[in-house]
């Protein structure tokens, strides 16, 4: 099994952090779904340090989704000490620091997937975080920040030298954001390169593609991020040393799911944003399912949690096990 520094995981499956979408509610789903590891939304260093209350929104936790890693960005090492000894405070278990954003407005700060570019600034930050954090700590990076401005090795060097326990590679460059497909071999070069654990990303979307990248390119974990914002039961049925067999379908699961993370809303949301996730929420999980397109245009004009809920119910209920 999976080993970050002194965290032990019970499986290798890792929930990336995703702005928007891995907030407390979907941490407690990805979790009890299978994910070994969960993680926040990226959150501003420099925000915590000044203590901006919706940042520090951010590290509010719950026993249910332990283990959680807190992932943080900015470029000033400084900072981002600060940054991850709060995280820490707040009772986290695991620092990430985001290297791989494509994002422009976080590009022109130097932060996310510009540090890509800066080995030097890299060893330094990882260092500096080392110094006043005892968690174990990660980066997710990219394998460059184009092809034109490659410092992969450089980059991943650097890591392991300032004392982080563990990377993750999203197999694309920087520039590409999501565009293209996964280069996988990048990953493989990572395990050649480093001696610490490496965990792969990008384009799993299934068991099989899940046990061929770790098998092709010797990876330690996976991380998961698109294939489960609208399926978290997914890291369940990917592990690839999960031999359990599930004795409810499909579809039970799925309804399971969906009514267990609206409650999960209702109870850690602000009230006034409960109704706007609820409905995210929906559309995530019944894409493609029988008469989708439907439901889905039906709840586009509700507000309120309790009308959002009556009509999933009613939805879910009216597929009687098709899906």
């Amino acid at each position: 099994m999976l080993r970050i520094g002194s965290l032990q995981l019970d499986g290798p499956l890792v929930m990336a952090p995703m702005a928007g979408t891995t907030n407390l509610p979907f941490r407690i789903i990805a979790r009890k779904c299978g994910a070994s590891l969960v993680m926040t939304e990226m959150v501003s260093a420099k925000g915590l340090v000044l203590r901006h209350k919706k940042t520090l929104d951010f590290l509010s936790s719950d026993p249910d989704e332990r283990p959680l890693g807190v992932q943080i960005f900015g470029s000033d090492p400084a900072v981002m000490a600060e940054a991850a000894a709060m995280a820490e405070e707040s009772g986290a278990d695991l620092i990430d620091i985001n290297m791989g954003c494509p994002v422009r407005k976080v590009l022109k700060t130097g932060a996310g997937g510009s540090l890509m570019r800066d080995p030097h600034l890299v060893e330094k930050i990882v260092s500096r975080i080392r110094r006043s954090c005892a968690l174990p700590l990660t980066a997710k990076v990219r394998t460059g920040f184009s092809p034109q401005e490659d410092s992969f090795a450089d980059v991943l060097r650097a890591l392991e030298a300032g004392g982080a326990d563990a990377v993750t590679v999203h197999a694309r460059y920087v520039l590409q954001g999501f565009s293209g497909l996964a280069d996988w071999t990048r990953i493989a070069q990572a395990k050649s390169t480093v001696t610490m654990p490496v965990i792969g990303n990008g384009d799993v979307t299934g068991s099989i593609m899940a046990a061929d990248m770790m098998n092709s390119t010797g990876c330690d974990g996976v991380m998961i991020g698109r294939a489960a914002a609208s399926n978290p039961w997914v890291f369940s049925a990917l592990d690839p040393f999960n031999t359990s067999s599930c004795d409810i379908s499909a579809a039970e699961r799925r309804r399971a799911v969906i009514y267990e993370h609206c409650i999960l809303l209702k109870k850690y949301m602000d009230s006034r944003r409960v109704g706007f996730f609820m409905r995210g929420v929906l559309l995530r999980y019944t894409k493609g399912l029988t008469a989708s397109t439907a439901f889905r245009n039906s709840i586009s004009s509700l507000k309120t949690p309790e009308e959002l809920m009556e009509a999933a119910d009613r939805y879910l209920s009216s597929l009687k096990g098709a899906n």
